[in-house]
């Protein structure tokens, strides 16, 4: 049970007249998207835990085209994020939908069996697996903002991307124990993940409730969404300018397969230590989405979204730098669990008190569709650049790129106005 502190008017205020103060739950709907998280998570960790090694030392892929199939892995169906958005929103059904997506994610993991050694295919199968992704996401999170009062968004993110870190924690340990007691058999790995798969859409069906208790209610008389309407967001300068900053922020980022690849070169591990790169990742991850959240609810979001992005870039620069041994593979990958810790939900809970409830799952997947096409472009450019320059000189200009970025997104979401900038900040 997670608890907190939050400011409310006492039933009979003290004297003074300051108001009382008194212990809050998260919503049950957000536990229970959190535990479909994690469920979720173990499945798809598994296999991203392994993913880059298969294709680069299995397959023998080069930087440009492991590049290509990373981008696919967030950024190919990122316009179906949208889609899904839009549909979730006029027929008012995001728990129908966000299934749609967990479903789909978890028939990929059969495909990859299907796939072989065809990279064609695994690039397909890899697309729909982001499909699912991507589908669900923006209805998840529609969700947990309204089952959320807008003060408490950050810490409501918080617990629930730490739950979903903690399947990112077990995840690859799943696979490492796959791999230990079975050999390097990849596809014992890809069954035991949609095993796990399909258990999350059971959670999903049985304890997640379409209309959250105490949330807005969709009233009946209001007509559809429109399509219009939908892209009439983009007309709001808030909205255009956090789709904008989503999308530059995503520049910015080179994905994990690529920062794992390069600690694995430099520190010279063995092929089956390799998963647990991203077990050190998701433990700093599982320790601060939570506080971090509830930080960004009391100093303003976007501080904390920039802090983490600064923490991305300290990553990359380490990645080039001259620390080996331990010392390098602690601090990596606890700085790159706290880029996602301070990003992940913060992102989204800083946009979503800028969005109307009715258009909520909309708005989310437009700053989603943003960030995951820049990821496409990104994780292209990187695997070009590796292969022109060579590891090193490519992870010194992802650097400079996340340096050029957050002064670029400050910019933008620091508004001219005064009452912009609070909303936008907080």
């Amino acid at each position: 049970m997670y608890l907190s502190t939050v400011s409310r008017p006492a039933a009979d205020p003290p004297a003074g007249g300051r108001p009382g103060r008194r212990l809050a739950l998260v919503s049950g709907n957000v536990v229970a998207l959190g535990t479909v998280s994690l469920i979720t998570d173990v499945s798809a960790e598994m296999v991203t835990a392994i993913l880059p090694l298969y294709l680069v030392l299995g397959l023998q892929l080069s930087p440009v085209a492991f590049g290509v199939l990373d981008g696919v892995h967030t950024g190919a169906t990122a316009l179906l994020r949208v889609v899904g958005g839009f549909v979730a929103d006029r027929f008012q059904r995001r728990k129908l939908v966000a299934g749609v997506g967990y479903a789909l994610s978890a028939v990929a993991k059969l495909g990859l069996l299907l796939a072989g050694r065809s990279v064609p295919m695994i690039g397909a199968v890899i697309a729909v697996d982001r499909l699912g992704k991507g589908v669900r996401s923006a209805p998840r999170d529609a969700l947990i903002t309204l089952s959320t009062p807008p003060e408490s968004l950050g810490r409501a993110f918080g617990v629930h991307r730490a739950m979903d870190s903690v399947g990112a924690f077990l995840g690859p340990l799943a696979a490492f124990a796959v791999l230990l007691a079975v050999g390097q058999s990849y596809d014992a790995v890809f069954v035991t993940s949609f095993c796990v798969a399909v258990l999350a859409l059971v959670v999903l069906v049985l304890f997640v409730r379409e209309r959250p208790a105490g949330g807005p209610v969709d009233s009946p008389d209001q007509p559809r969404v429109s399509v219009r309407e939908a892209f009439g967001l983009l007309r709001s300068r808030h909205a255009r300018r956090l789709v904008l900053a989503a999308a530059l922020l995503g520049l910015a980022t080179i994905g994990d397969g690529f920062v794992y690849l390069l600690l694995q070169r430099r520190e010279d591990l063995g092929l089956r230590w390799f998963p647990l790169l991203a077990v050190g990742t998701s433990l700093a991850y599982l320790v601060l989405a939570a506080p971090l959240g509830v930080l960004a609810d009391r100093i303003g979001r976007l501080p904390v979204v920039v802090g983490g992005y600064a923490a991305l870039g300290a990553t990359y620069l380490l990645l080039a730098g001259p620390v080996h041994g331990w010392p390098l593979l602690v601090l990596t990958l606890t700085l790159y669990g706290t880029f996602y810790a301070a990003t992940d939900g913060v992102l989204i809970a800083l946009a979503g008190p800028v969005l109307p409830p009715r258009l909520r799952t909309t708005g989310i997947a437009l700053v989603q569709t943003g960030q995951a096409l820049a990821y496409l472009v990104s994780s292209v450019l990187f695997g070009l650049a590796w292969q022109a320059w060579g590891p090193e000189n490519a992870i010194r200009a992802a650097a400079a790129v996340v340096a050029g970025v957050l002064v670029v997104t400050l910019l933008l979401l620091v508004a001219p106005s005064r009452p912009v900038t609070r909303k936008v900040l907080r």
